[in-house]
């Protein structure tokens, strides 16, 4: 939240129950929180009282509508093959030095998780080189290993950036 303009517009894409879309709300952003199932929309609207929608990563994001967009560990559902044009669009819907958030599972390959999910694991390097070959300047980033909501611990990647 540091790297927003104050009051900025949020896609939190892939919101979950939208826990993150509350911090950011209750932070003075304007979060907008999506996801593809409608049971963690109605979570969302639910449990935080958010305006979340559904849609895909596929769904067309408006163009420089987002001074930010939160991904944590949501694009990690996403087929390896479609990464660097759902990253080329989240750079289209950017500001100018808007920033991403993108957090996910570190490793290779593709693995169904407890709940049935496919989840993509990717190297630091790969996602970073997708990133800048879409337009962002990378910021940041960090690895480690955490458990996660399918209660299993695996290692992580999070890559703060900027679209230049």
């Amino acid at each position: 939240m540091s790297h927003l303009l104050p009051g900025g517009r949020v896609l939190d894409w892939g919101c979950g129950p939208g826990m993150f879309s509350y911090h950011l709300k209750a932070g003075g952003f304007g979060p907008d929180p999506i996801d593809a199932s409608a049971e963690m929309v109605a979570l969302a609207r639910e449990k935080y009282g958010l305006d979340a929608r559904q849609a895909t990563f596929a769904d067309p994001l408006d163009p420089e509508s987002y001074h930010g967009i939160w991904a944590n560990f949501s694009l990690l559902h996403a087929p390896r093959a479609d990464l660097p044009g759902h990253i080329a669009a989240a750079n289209t819907a950017l500001t100018p030095e808007g920033i991403l958030h993108i957090g996910m599972k570190h490793g290779n390959g593709v693995i169904s998780d407890t709940f049935g999910r496919r989840c993509t694991y990717v190297e630091t390097e790969e996602l970073t080189r997708i990133l800048e070959s879409t337009g962002f300047e990378i910021l940041k980033t960090h690895e480690g290993a955490e458990a996660g909501l399918a209660g299993t611990v695996d290692t992580f990647v999070l890559v703060l950036g900027r679209r230049v």
